[in-house]
């Protein structure tokens, strides 16, 4: 039996692995909720970010803090880019075929990075502030996992606040609701797009930085499963729902990390079990936990 401060040990471990889940799943479900898209290559995007950290301190000499902000920055502009070249063409194009493309943007550029920096895993490394222990009541902790939840939730503030108190959220969430209408109004639909892509990717890119610190290798590969289980948690809160996303993050990482505190015989299997809780969640409830199917057209 797991006593109680093993389980606040694990709780907080969990909770800081399903943040990193959540500023990627965002990503996944504002994309979705304006342009009915899965991004595939939004997980490519936290792994740019990740490397751009890597390479501004290895290869520039670049202050941590200086590299992380480039990376947020760069990884933002990447998310327009992919748009403009890969998607914008495609708007009035069947679904399927942005669908496709989204999958073709993802193996493009797991594969210029495999080729230009190898398929050999680097070690990040991150000033040690991260990695040190803090002692709370027998809790022992580090401060990444502590930072990490307390960022997503500023950051996840911030953008429900630019969601529901701009303009630019309130165009964010016509577009989402109906862009043709939107159009008509004489609203360019094509910047409000980006704007979404600017904040989906500069998310990624954070949790991207994240992931890296509290598991210090990164390799060209690295945004595949983590991507995945991002999506999935997307879709177990309930996918075109911000706050679903936070929420089936933490509902993952939390599983992922239980499992293997209570059966550790049974690790190897902990994303096979991540996902199968997905299953069980969506045969009762498919349109995810904070999903309406009576708001179908509705998102964020």
């Amino acid at each position: 039996m797991m006593d109680i401060l093993t389980f606040f040990q694990q709780l907080i471990n969990g909770v800081s692995l399903g943040s990193m889940y959540a500023l990627i799943a965002i990503g996944y479900t504002m994309v979705y909720g304006v342009l009915r898209l899965i991004n595939f290559a939004h997980a490519d995007v936290m792994m740019v970010g990740a490397f751009l950290v890597f390479f501004g301190v290895s290869s520039f000499a670049l202050p941590f803090w200086a590299a992380a902000l480039l990376s947020i920055l760069f990884s933002a502009l990447l998310g327009v880019v992919i748009d403009k070249i890969a998607y914008k063409p495609l708007r009035n194009a069947p679904r399927i075929s942005m669908l496709i493309t989204a999958i073709g943007v993802s193996f493009f550029l797991e594969n210029i990075f495999n080729v230009f920096f190898g398929s050999t895993p680097k070690s990040f490394e991150a000033p040690a502030f991260f990695n040190e222990t803090l002692s709370l009541s027998h809790l022992v902790l580090t401060h990444i996992a502590l930072i990490v939840p307390l960022v997503t939730l500023l950051l996840l503030g911030i953008l429900l606040y630019v969601l529901y108190r701009t303009k630019q959220g309130m165009a964010i969430r016509a577009v989402a609701f109906d862009v043709n209408t939107v159009r008509l109004m004489g609203v360019d639909a094509n910047q409000i797009i980006s704007i979404v892509f600017i904040m989906g990717s500069a998310l990624a890119a954070v949790g991207g930085i994240f992931y890296a610190i509290s598991y210090p290798t990164i390799d060209p590969l690295m945004g595949v499963l983590i991507g995945l289980k991002a999506f999935a948690a997307a879709v177990l809160g309930g996918i075109g729902s911000v706050t679903g996303a936070v929420l089936g993050g933490f509902i993952l990482g939390f599983t992922e990390v239980v499992v293997v505190a209570l059966f550790p015989e049974l690790s190897g299997y902990k994303d096979a079990f991540a996902f199968l809780f997905l299953i069980l969640v969506l045969l009762f409830r498919p349109v995810g936990i904070m999903g309406d199917e009576r708001l179908e057209r509705s998102r964020f």
